[in-house]
């Protein structure tokens, strides 16, 4: 939405770490984050010498819970959240209601949540660990906490059928006419050796 864009990093991986699909399961097995505090300094001088109107953490998923409350608080208190939007990956059943509260007031525009599937044998062969209403309510939360939801999908699983891939496919499109998504995105299934 606003140029001057710029990436961060606050960890590597997820805190969920299972889902078999992800390489960063076998490249990182272990969950890492930098301090609150190290991201804020690194956002700060994306501020001051670079002119950032926006940043993307592209952390497998953004660090939740008390580190996701130091953070917000430190984002308003640094006034950082009138200067840029933010963005990150995010994971459903991970965030509470007061998680997206704080999310917003700490300039958050966007999450990127993956919705993989519709389907809930698929979900639990790629061990998302999630249930598919996990992800109309998680959906519904962070919409309506007036956080924008990017969408991402995946189809080509070798054991769905076509109508399996179309329950994926509606679902997303339910989500996004109801206004509790406003991005997709999507990708056929590819394994690596």
């Amino acid at each position: 939405k606003r140029k001057r864009f710029f990436y961060t990093m606050a960890g590597r991986d997820c805190q969920w770490g299972k889902c078999a699909f992800c390489s960063w399961t076998t490249i990182y097995p272990k969950f890492r984050a930098r301090s609150p505090e190290n991201l804020l300094d690194e956002i700060g001088m994306l501020i001051e010498r670079h002119g950032a109107q926006e940043i993307f953490d592209d952390t497998g998923t953004f660090p939740t819970g008390a580190w996701l409350r130091k953070f917000c608080k430190g984002m308003v208190e640094r006034g950082y959240h009138k200067k840029i939007l933010f963005s990150c990956n995010m994971r459903y059943a991970l965030l509470q209601p007061d998680h997206v509260t704080l999310m917003k007031q700490a300039g958050f525009r966007k999450v990127k949540m993956g919705l993989e599937s519709a389907n809930q044998k698929t979900l639990d062969m790629i061990d998302k660990g999630i249930k598919v209403q996990d992800i109309i309510d998680g959906s519904k939360l962070i919409s309506e906490g007036g956080i924008d939801i990017q969408l991402t999908v995946m189809v080509g699983y070798p054991w769905e059928s076509r109508e399996d891939a179309q329950r994926t496919v509606d679902l997303a499109k339910e989500l996004m006419s109801r206004g509790h998504a406003e991005m997709l995105q999507s990708t056929v299934v590819v394994p690596y050796p």
